[in-house]
């Protein structure tokens, strides 16, 4: 017998608002965001309950389709075939889970979304299909990593794709999808270490002045920023003037990998700040935004195009010069002027001390000049003949 649906309506649904949601049947229509729609069943069948997905309106999942789900839930019920975890909702293929995990993320915001949907869409998702999510298991992910490597991927590569499936994984649990045992452990190999690139004095004076030669009004402001701060680019770009404490010259970061922390800033770059915030309409905004109609309507996505341009300028290399150089170069100069390393953790906003302590080795005046403060002179009297043995002593001693 055919469904009768009075709330749950072609011309109802095709009515619904932005976040408005129809419920009957155990079929649930959702107008997201996005203005797609939608369809998720939520039912009980054989004393358990099934909560799952269907689709969306832009894939053609129509409300048929939902129907036809629950009804070949209630089919597996009778045949005994319905195998449903404990505690969550049906069981998910890597292929499902993936695309629910991106579609999640874009409902509340998440972070490096184009990137995660690219390792999956190419390289997750063909290699494991339509593996149950939760069925994936240490030896599954090390052959993964065996399998990338050979097709010519480096182990950084393999490593930035298994934190996107770590990650993935570790918010399907949190979300109940599946249960946080069945989390395989992930090791992702040892990467060589890149060269750190530093900036002469020299180099850095030609790089600030070609900035200021620049096109781009702010581009100045961002190298002077870099070489005075040693923040990361995205910290940079994200600092608006009401985040700046002109008096204790410091910068509120609250938005950083080691989390927020109070930036540090040097009295040329707070008297650059000052005088550039005097000259601007909005005191309060993104120093770094998208202005348009005198609005600013958020921070810039990056400078890496100006940067490079005025790299070139200076007659540098491109291909070395970075934006993060000027935070290598920073960093660099704090242990070659001999500050602590705990108070360069602090300014930096390094997770840990051992990777502030990369830069170390940089400093080669700095290793030389603490190596002496062990350096114990030997009398002039001491020869080396005084510690050979003569041939009746060697014996005597036998």
């Amino acid at each position: 017998m055919a469904l009768k649906f009075n709330r749950l309506t072609r011309p109802a649904i095709r009515g619904l608002q932005k976040g408005e949601k129809l419920h009957e049947h155990g079929i649930t229509a959702e107008r997201l965001k996005t203005g797609d729609v939608r369809y998720s069943v939520n039912i009980m069948v054989d004393g358990r309950r099934v909560h799952r997905v269907i689709g969306r309106e832009s894939e053609g999942v129509t409300r048929e389709q939902a129907e036809r789900a629950i009804e070949t839930f209630r089919t597996k019920a009778r045949e005994g075939r319905l195998d449903l975890p404990a505690g969550r909702k049906i069981h998910r293929t890597f292929r499902e889970a993936a695309k629910d995990y991106i579609d999640r993320l874009e409902e509340v915001g998440g972070k490096g979304i184009p990137k995660k949907r690219q390792q999956l869409n190419m390289h997750l998702v063909p290699y494991f299909k339509d593996q149950r999510a939760d069925r994936i298991t240490e030896f599954t992910v090390q052959h993964y990593v065996k399998y990338r490597l050979g097709q010519g991927a480096m182990q950084s590569t393999v490593n930035r794709e298994l934190a996107t499936l770590s990650h993935m994984l570790r918010r399907l649990a949190e979300w109940k999808w599946m249960r946080k045992d069945d989390i395989p452990l992930i090791k992702k190999g040892a990467e060589p270490r890149k060269q750190i690139v530093v900036l002469t004095p020299k180099n850095q004076q030609a790089l600030l002045q070609a900035a200021i030669e620049d096109q781009d009004p702010y581009c100045w402001l961002f190298v002077a920023f870099g070489l005075n701060t040693g923040m990361r680019h995205r910290e940079i770009l994200n600092v608006k003037w009401s985040d700046i404490d002109f008096d204790l010259r410091r910068i509120h970061v609250a938005k950083a990998k080691a989390g927020q922390r109070e930036q540090p800033i040097t009295t040329v770059l707070a008297d650059m700040l000052k005088k550039e915030r005097e000259q601007r309409e909005d005191k309060d905004g993104y120093i770094f935004g998208i202005t348009k109609n005198d609005r600013t309507f958020g921070p810039r996505d990056a400078m890496s195009i100006q940067f490079k341009r005025v790299v070139v300028r200076a007659k540098l290399d491109p291909a070395k010069v970075t934006p993060h150089v000027m935070r290598h170069t920073a960093i660099t100069r704090l242990v070659m002027s001999k500050v602590d390393i705990p108070t360069i953790q602090k300014i930096s906003g390094h997770k840990t001390l051992a990777m502030v302590m990369r830069y170390v080795h940089l400093a080669g005046e700095h290793i030389d000049s603490a190596i002496t403060a062990i350096e114990t002179s030997l009398p002039g009297t001491i020869t080396p003949e005084v510690h050979t043995q003569s041939g009746d002593e060697a014996r005597g001693a036998a």
